[in-house]
């Protein structure tokens, strides 16, 4: 209610006697006091009453004025009941205080004005939450009928003055307008979150957000509606329901996608189907036969879960949305496999680049998730996918060797391919068979025969270089050497040897 229309009641015949140049303030609230000094009890946009018991010379007038002015006072109403009219050094503090100031006739009573102001208020208030009501109906019925994500947020913007973004958890801009940056603070503040919602400050002079989780979906995969400003609550889950409605509409038609991927993927693994089929089907999960494209495989492991989804099917969500959806993961026994085109990418290495930062913000946020893909090299043609999907899952799982990130084709053709290749029992059995004699040496004397071993190897072999890098005399290093091969049972200038320790030391 404006002060305006208060003045404007005829039946309180209220006049104004100061501060003419604010009647088109806004009251929030009425206050009747009478204290020397309110300011400790009235609150910005509040209109107060008084009878005027506090004055008793010029001075308490310019106080008073004061006091209200400093908290933010919408106008004053002075009744002139005890004076006999309202003194003009109070009318003279408010003129040069710009605080409005009426008087309130002695046959009109402090609160009939109370009783007015706040039925206009509450009826305000009410015609407020019909029209908030009218607009959340509107934009749920919007996405019902499919309006999609960007229709949404103009509704949003439109209807409730809500602004903001959808993130995915690696801090991709699913819908929404907001900066990289901002988008993997808050996508990191989503991750480590306790409990959601959650008022959070996105960095630098960015104003508060509200994150609130879209739907049920593991964190890792999930997307989190990031709302401007701190949000109700209640509309807040509203509009999440919203974004995760919309969600569900494309993981419908993900759904066909992902099956059609399946059937390519084993099929030419199989080594059943003949190339013009293969090459139908490549084209059907949108790859033309000479366009090129790489092959991305991985893993999602939740160390002590107990229940959600097995490492493939996690491994596939989070791939598709590391990748921005734009290829689809066929889950396996062992592995989500996609066959990503590198026409956004240019290469399998900037492809690896792209998937190796989006897998590091998962990371950062959820330590306790190991995030494992394997990138295949750039391949081109159906008759490729077999190897592709062979040399991916090689990388994948030597990431996961690693305890997760990302590995490339280019780092599997070595001694790493091989070890990847064993299971972990024999690999561990291979490593402590050939070293835990040196090991329990080293802790029986305080000795560093480990270090010997693995710098002379590195060393090619080298007595010198050895001895220069580990600071020692080259007797020391020929004497170390000596005790390691009565150890292990292995001739250091034996190449065979060299390799099988070599590998021990890489494997453990």
């Amino acid at each position: 209610m404006l002060l305006r229309d208060l003045l404007a009641v005829e039946e309180l015949r209220l006049a104004l006697l100061a501060g003419a140049g604010g009647v088109d303030r806004e009251i929030g609230g009425v206050l009747v006091t009478d204290l020397p000094d309110p300011g400790r009890y009235v609150s910005a946009g509040d209109l107060v009453l008084t009878g005027l018991m506090w004055r008793r010379d010029p001075a308490d007038s310019r106080a008073f004025a004061d006091a209200l002015v400093t908290a933010g006072v919408v106008a004053l109403g002075a009744g002139d009941a005890r004076l006999g009219m309202v003194p003009d050094d109070l009318v003279a503090a408010c003129e040069e205080r710009g605080l409005p100031l009426f008087a309130v006739p002695v046959e009109v009573s402090f609160g009939a004005i109370a009783d007015l102001v706040n039925r206009r208020l509450a009826g305000a208030r009410a015609g407020d939450l019909r029209s908030v009501l009218g607009s959340r109906r509107r934009i749920v019925a919007a996405v019902a009928e499919g309006a999609g994500l960007g229709r949404l947020f103009a509704l949003m913007a439109s209807e409730l003055g809500v602004t903001g973004a959808v993130l995915s958890a690696a801090g991709s801009v699913i819908a929404g307008d907001l900066p990289e940056e901002q988008a993997v603070r808050l996508a990191g503040e989503y991750l480590r979150a306790i409990r959601l919602p959650r008022v959070v400050r996105a960095g630098g002079d960015a104003g508060p957000f509200t994150l609130f989780a879209v739907d049920r979906a593991h964190r890792a995969a999930g997307w989190v509606l990031a709302c401007r400003g701190e949000l109700d609550v209640e509309i807040g889950y509203e509009l999440a329901s919203c974004v995760a409605m919309e969600r569900a509409r494309m993981e419908e038609g993900r759904r066909v996608e992902r099956r059609l991927a399946e059937e390519l993927i084993g099929l030419a693994t199989s080594g059943r189907a003949d190339l013009a089929e293969l090459s139908a089907r490549l084209r059907t999960c949108g790859i033309d036969a000479a366009e090129p494209y790489a092959v991305v495989a991985a893993t999602v492991t939740r160390p002590g879960a107990a229940d959600g989804p097995d490492p493939a099917t996690l491994g596939g969500q989070v791939v598709e949305e590391v990748l921005g959806r734009r290829a689809v993961a066929a889950a396996g026994a062992d592995g989500a496999v996609a066959l990503v085109p590198l026409r956004d990418h240019g290469t399998a290495a900037a492809l690896a680049a792209e998937v190796g930062e989006r897998v590091a913000v998962i990371a950062a946020g959820l330590p306790r998730v190991r995030v494992s893909v394997g990138v295949s090299a750039g391949l081109a043609g159906a008759p490729a996918i077999r190897g592709g999907t062979e040399e991916a899952g090689y990388a994948r799982r030597m990431a996961e060797m690693r305890g997760g990130g990302v590995v490339t084709s280019d780092e599997i053709y070595t001694h790493a391919l091989l070890l990847a290749t064993v299971p972990d029992g024999v690999r561990r059995s291979f490593a402590s068979r050939l070293l835990d004699p040196l090991f329990d040496y080293d802790r029986r004397h305080q000795a560093e025969l480990v270090l010997t071993l693995g710098t002379f190897l590195d060393c090619a072999g080298s007595w010198n270089g050895c001895a220069e890098r580990l600071h020692v005399h080259v007797n020391t290093v020929r004497y170390r050497i000596r005790r390691i091969e009565e150890l292990t049972g292995k001739d250091l200038s034996s190449m065979a040897d060299r390799v099988d320790l070599f590998l021990a030391l890489r494997a453990g």
